[in-house]
C-alpha cells in the first residue's frame, strides 16, 4: 500500500497599514467665549476637528479667568475621555499639573495662544515681535520722546511676552518715558476703560498707549473720548474684526500687531491628530509671525482666517 504524501501548504500573511485612530471627540477651553478671538479659536479648532471627522462631538468653553475653572474643566475633559484638549492657558506653570493629568490619560494637550511646557502642541504668536512692532510705530510717531502707558493684562505667557517686546523698544529711548505698566485690563474692553480712566485722569500729558490686546483698546480709546481726550496714539495685539473698523474710522487707534486665532487652532488640530496617530510633527512648537496692521495698509489686510 503506497503511504499518502504530506502535503504542505505555505501561505503569506499579507499585511495592511495600520487603519488611523479615529478622532470622536474634542474639549476646547479658552480665556472668554464673550471675547471675538477666542471665539475665532474655538472655531478653527472645531472646523479643523470636524474636517476630520464630521461626527466629531465639540465642546468649547470659558474659563472666564479664572484658574480652577480651566483645571476643573479639564478634569471633566478627561472623565469625559476626549481625545485631545485645546486650550489658551489661564496660567501657564499653574496648569502644567492639569496638563500633565491630561496626558497620563492619553489625551493630546494643543496650547493655542499661551505657551504650556509640558502641551503636546504649541502654536502661539510670537508674542514678543507682536509688542516690539506696536510699540515700535509709537516710538516713531512721537519721533522717540513724550510719556507713555502699557496697559497690561492677564498674566499668561502671551501678554507678558508682549509687555517684554514693548519695554524692549521704549527702552532705546531716553526721551520716552513710561508712566504706567502694571494695571490689568482684563482683556476686555470694559476692563481696559476702568484701565484707561484712571491713566487719563492721574496724567495729564500722555502721547501714547499700547494696550495687550485689541478689546482693551477698544475701551481704552471710549475712555479718551468720554473724558474728550485727544492727540494719544493706540497700539494693541490681535488684529481682530472691531480694530479693523476702528483704524477706518475716527478714532485714537492707529494700529494693531496682527494674529491668526482660527488659523493657529487649526493648525494645532492637524498636528495633534498626527500626533494620535503616532505621525512625527516636524515643530511641535510653532511661533506665528505677527503683522502690522495700520490706517496705511488696512484695506489689504485680510483678516482672521475662515
Amino acid at each position: 500500500m503506497m503511504k499518502p504524501a504530506i502535503v504542505f501548504v505555505g501561505c503569506v500573511l499579507a499585511t495592511s497599514p495600520l487603519q488611523a485612530k479615529e478622532l470622536t471627540s474634542v474639549g476646547i477651553s479658552v480665556g472668554s467665549l464673550g471675547n471675538p478671538y477666542y471665539v475665532a479659536l474655538a472655531a478653527g479648532a472645531e472646523h479643523a476637528a470636524k474636517e476630520i471627522n464630521p461626527n466629531v462631538k465639540v465642546t468649547a468653553l470659558g474659563f472666564e479667568r479664572d484658574l480652577n475653572k480651566q483645571v476643573e474643566q479639564i478634569d471633566n475633559y478627561i472623565a469625559a475621555g476626549v481625545d485631545m484638549i485645546v486650550m489658551s492657558a489661564a496660567d501657564p506653570k499653574a496648569i502644567e499639573p492639569a496638563v500633565a493629568k491630561a496626558k497620563a490619560a492619553g489625551i493630546k494637550v494643543l496650547a493655542v495662544d499661551n505657551s504650556v511646557d509640558n502641551a503636546d502642541v504649541i502654536v502661539t504668536t510670537d508674542n514678543v515681535a507682536a509688542g516690539t512692532i506696536a510699540c515700535q510705530y509709537i516710538a516713531d510717531k512721537i519721533g522717540g520722546k513724550g510719556n507713555v502707558i502699557i496697559q497690561n493684562g492677564p498674566q499668561n505667557s502671551g501678554v507678558i511676552d508682549r509687555v517684554v517686546g514693548c519695554k524692549e523698544v521704549f527702552g532705546k529711548y531716553p526721551d520716552i518715558t513710561i508712566l504706567s505698566d502694571n494695571q490689568d485690563g482684563k482683556s476686555s474692553r470694559d476692563g481696559g476703560m476702568d484701565v484707561m480712566l484712571g491713566d487719563l485722569t492721574r496724567f495729564p500729558d500722555i502721547q501714547g498707549v499700547f494696550t495687550c490686546c485689541d478689546p482693551q483698546a477698544i475701551g481704552s480709546d471710549l475712555a479718551a473720548r468720554q473724558l474728550k481726550r485727544d492727540g494719544i496714539i493706540i497700539t494693541s495685539v490681535d488684529g481682530a474684526p472691531d480694530i479693523v473698523e476702528a483704524l477706518k474710522s475716527d478714532t485714537l487707534i492707529e494700529a494693531s500687531a496682527s494674529q491668526d486665532p482660527y488659523g493657529m487652532a487649526v493648525t494645532a488640530v492637524k498636528m495633534g491628530y498626527d500626533l494620535m496617530n503616532d505621525k512625527p510633527v516636524a515643530e511641535p512648537k510653532m511661533l506665528v509671525t505677527p503683522k502690522l496692521v495700520t490706517r496705511e495698509n488696512v484695506d489689504q489686510y485680510k483678516g482672521w482666517g475662515g
